[in-house]
């Protein structure tokens, strides 16, 4: 049992013990923790909202984890409080956790002012997407006033981080004109900052010149358009150049939203957070539920060896649990 208002005091005043016991709250699947989560957020919530929510994605390779150290260290250095998450679709397959060993991030870690949370390793990407931006109020109400959100891989996991944050910063590599059609639209269209990275030794002005093409495909994406277009950096992870310059532009970004809807944007954000929750809840109702287990193998079975189409199963699983 746990005392959740003693808890919420001690995650205020930051107490990392709590901060880690907090998330692992939001992250468990008991039905009696996540009602007390729901407490404990309801708690938490009025003091949180004020950090710059970011989220950082960005092709394999590109240097993710060595680009967040370098801008977590540079923000600590300018004496904000950092807090990374991350929302791993591959977690939920494998049980493993992105950022699981925090060597990756070795400076970082062990600095007082930075918070590294892995990715929750079990459940739906819907439900570590949960977990993640739940987490990041429980940061917020400790008052760190940056979070950084990574992504791994492609795909989906991209659009459900850019759902929970003010700004999607996106990631490559220098790369040829053939090489640059292979970055998706999609990805272009959802980013707010772009940043060339490992843009040093040799690789300077082949960065330049991705920098220089990455720009002109943003502007035919947002021809005509009066708002934000993202702009195109370049930096070096490693050597530390460029990343006072990648922030400058988030922070420019922020700026923008302030004065064309922040609020609303993350009024937006809850509304669709509502329903994601609703589903996700849903969802850890059927798998919890004693008449669809009874029948969980022998719907398998039958699947499984084709005498049922996908279809009728779901049907016979949703006849049962309404039964």
């Amino acid at each position: 049992m746990v005392d959740v208002a003693d808890l919420a005091d001690d995650v205020r005043v930051g107490k990392r013990a709590a901060i880690s016991r907090a998330i692992t709250l939001i992250e468990s699947s008991r039905a009696d923790h996540r009602a007390e989560a729901r407490e404990l957020l309801g708690l938490l919530t009025p003091e949180a909202g004020g950090a710059v929510r970011v989220g950082v994605s960005g092709v394999p390779g590109v240097g993710k984890s060595t680009f967040i150290e370098a801008l977590g260290m540079h923000l600590v250095e300018e004496g904000h409080r950092v807090g990374v998450l991350a929302v791993d679709p591959s977690s939920v397959r494998t049980g493993g956790s992105v950022l699981g060993d925090k060597t990756r991030m070795s400076r970082l870690a062990v600095s007082p002012d930075a918070y590294i949370r892995p990715s929750p390793s079990a459940g739906t990407l819907g439900g570590v997407a949960r977990a993640t931006s739940q987490a990041m109020t429980v940061l917020e109400a400790a008052g760190f006033d940056v979070v950084l959100i990574e992504t791994v891989g492609v795909g989906q996991s991209e659009i459900t981080v850019a759902g929970m944050v003010d700004t999607f910063l996106f990631l490559t590599i220098a790369r040829t004109g053939d090489q640059l059609q292979g970055i998706k639209k999609g990805i272009l269209e959802i980013s707010d900052v772009v940043a060339v990275n490992k843009a040093d030794g040799e690789r300077v002005q082949e960065a330049e010149a991705t920098s220089k093409d990455l720009a002109g495909a943003l502007r035919m994406v947002y021809a005509g358009g009066t708002g934000w277009v993202p702009p195109v950096l370049t930096c070096s992870a490693l050597e530390g150049t460029g990343i006072d310059t990648v922030w400058s532009r988030v922070i420019r970004h922020r700026e923008f939203l302030g004065s064309t809807g922040l609020r609303e944007k993350r009024a937006q954000q809850q509304l669709d957070f509502t329903w994601a929750l609703v589903r996700d809840e849903l969802d850890q109702r059927l798998r919890t539920d004693p008449r669809v287990a009874a029948m969980r193998e022998e719907i398998r079975e039958a699947v499984l060896s084709g005498e049922m189409p996908a279809a009728t199963a779901a049907d016979r699983i949703l006849e049962a649990y309404d039964s």
